[in-house]
């Protein structure tokens, strides 16, 4: 059975401090990664922002590692959700400013998203687990 696809995109919550940083970064890219400096920008514009303390342990932020599924061919991955200068796929860090990364931002477990990756196909991915970076959130 072919999984769903998702008509819209899920509602999604940032920490607000991380929203700003994330905002200027991706307007800094803009030159450099035109089509994920949009995603992203779109992505905080439609979040609910939240004091870092009123994020759900459930939810994707910065430094986080997010367990998802692809379900356009159902591999699982691992990732912490890094900034670009800490990225580093074979140490399981991918940079914010990647497609992947600027999908999983905001998305808490269980959720899923239609999100396009490098080569412009639409995939859906599921957040089936979050670990943050720190105990107290």
């Amino acid at each position: 059975m072919t999984p769903r696809k998702p008509t819209r995109r899920p509602p999604i919550q940032l920490i607000d401090s991380e929203a700003d940083s994330l905002a200027g970064l991706a307007l800094a890219a803009e030159d450099r990664v035109p089509q994920v400096s949009k995603l992203l920008l779109d992505e905080i514009a439609r979040a609910r922002l939240h004091p870092a303390a009123k994020i759900g342990k459930d939810v994707v932020t910065m430094r986080s590692t997010v367990r998802f599924l692809d379900e356009s061919n159902g591999r699982e991955s691992i990732f912490q959700l890094v900034f670009p200068r800490e990225a580093d796929v074979s140490a399981g860090r991918i940079s914010n400013l990647t497609p992947v990364g600027a999908g999983l931002i905001g998305l808490r477990t269980g959720q899923s998203i239609l999100w396009p990756d490098r080569d412009g196909h639409e995939r859906v991915l599921k957040i089936v687990a979050v670990e943050q970076a720190f105990a107290d959130g």
